[in-house]
This record gives structure tokens, sequence and C-alpha cells, in this order.
């Protein structure tokens, strides 16, 4: 395989210096996360799949699967989990009849709020030190990387 040279712009060093920031954030906040009870011991996103089910409603696994850009094995194993700890529940899928969907159970409300409540407390902490005008740009950025991502991913 031979390298193609390329002509380097500030802004592709600027978007490349941001994911490696993202990167090392991501590692950071799944650390913090783990200590706060909002991502699984395995590192699995505990809280970002009850907000999933929260905001859109009953999924399959393979849907949030595909949501997430995961493999199908590793929401199934946290779905296991979940489904122990009695937060969530298989319904029928009027949609297929052996995939299951996950839906939040009333004690799976309860947990999503709890720990949406730590998640504040944190965000809080961090954002004593930052310009409000500056983090909604930079979720405006990280939106549009995020949809352009997503487009080339689909």
């Amino acid at each position: 395989m031979t390298r193609q040279a390329v002509n380097r712009t500030l802004a592709g060093q600027a978007i490349e210096d941001l994911i490696i920031e993202i990167v090392a954030t991501f590692f950071l906040l799944r650390a913090e996360g783990m200590r706060i009870g909002v991502v699984s011991p395995s590192g699995e996103g505990y809280w970002s799949v009850l907000r999933l089910l929260k905001v859109n409603g009953a999924q399959t696994v393979p849907q949030i699967a595909r949501y997430r850009y995961v493999p199908r094995q590793s929401v199934q194993k946290l779905a296991n989990e979940m489904l122990a700890d009695g937060v969530i529940e298989l319904v029928n899928n009027p949609a297929h009849k052996r995939s299951k969907l996950l839906r939040l159970t009333s004690k799976g409300e309860a947990v999503f709020q709890e720990l949406s409540d730590r998640i504040a407390v944190l965000t809080e902490t961090l954002a004593e030190q930052e310009d409000t005008a500056q983090l909604q740009n930079a979720v405006v950025v990280i939106k549009h990387l995020h949809e352009q991502l997503r487009a080339m991913l689909d």
C-alpha cells in the first residue's frame, strides 16, 4: 500500500486535535461514569441505554446496537444485566415474533432519574470553570461532526 500525501489544512488539523481530545475525554468520562454508577463495570453505557429507551420508547437489542454502532452481543449482555436488575422488561414486538422489545420498568424510570441526577451534579461541577458560549459552540461543532460521521457510516 502506497502512502498518499495529504495537504493538511488548519481546519483539518484542528479536527484531528479535537478527535484526540474527544477520545481521551471519553475514557475519562467512562471511568468517572463507572465511579458514579452510570456506566456498568464492563464499561457499557447503562444510563445511555435507559435514556435511549426513555426518549425513543421500547426498542429491540438490534435497534439499540445499530443506533449506538456497537456489536449486538455487547447490547445483549448489558440488556441481560439490566433485565436482572429489573430496570427493563421484555415485551412482545408486533413487528417481529421472536425479537422482543426492551422497555423501561417503573424501577427503570426511577433508576434513570437517580442516575440523571448524578450526571447533573458532575456536569454542574465541570461547568463551573467554563464559558457557556464556548460550551454551546463546542456542542454545535461536535453535533455536526456526529452527523457527518453517521452519514459516512450509513
